[in-house]
């Protein structure tokens, strides 16, 4: 889900609710402590040099039990980020608070805003010397070939 999606989805919901990947609610009283534009630059494991850039949505819960965040208020802080930080419409990584801060996708479903589960994946399969069948594995799980500018 890309900051534009979020912003359209934020207006066809009264009420935020979050779901981590194994149906568990996030309890209400979450916060979003931090919203940003985040790059990462690398080299893969081919030698090929790489530039990711994605929105950051932090979520936190504390003892505040009586916090509520609102669609309004959400959308406020997107735009205001939007505004001061000059972010692109960029696709969205949570963070979120599990045995370390975990970092997942979002997406928006029934009225629900969902973390979905990341995953990591060789950049340069073709450079890493990966048996063919492993490569082809690789490229129909995540619908990946070499050179259609995917990953």
């Amino acid at each position: 889900m890309k900051i534009s999606d979020l912003k359209k989805e934020l207006t066809a919901v009264d009420q935020l609710h979050f779901y981590l990947p194994d149906g568990k609610a996030i309890p209400a009283h979450f916060h979003i402590t931090e919203i940003g534009m985040v790059t990462k630059n690398f080299i893969d494991c081919g030698g090929k040099i790489r530039e990711e850039k994605v929105a950051s949505l932090q979520l936190w819960e504390a003892n505040d039990f009586d916090h509520r965040l609102s669609t309004e208020k959400l959308a406020g802080i997107i735009t205001l980020a939007e505004s001061k930080l000059g972010m692109e419409d960029l696709e969205i990584e949570v963070e979120y608070q599990a045995g370390t801060i975990g970092k997942f996708g979002l997406e928006f479903k029934d009225g629900n805003f969902l973390l979905t589960n990341k995953q990591t994946a060789c950049l340069a399969l073709e450079d890493c010397g990966l048996p063919t069948v492993v490569t082809n594995l690789v490229q129909a799980n995540n619908g990946c070939t070499p050179g259609g500018g995917c990953c």
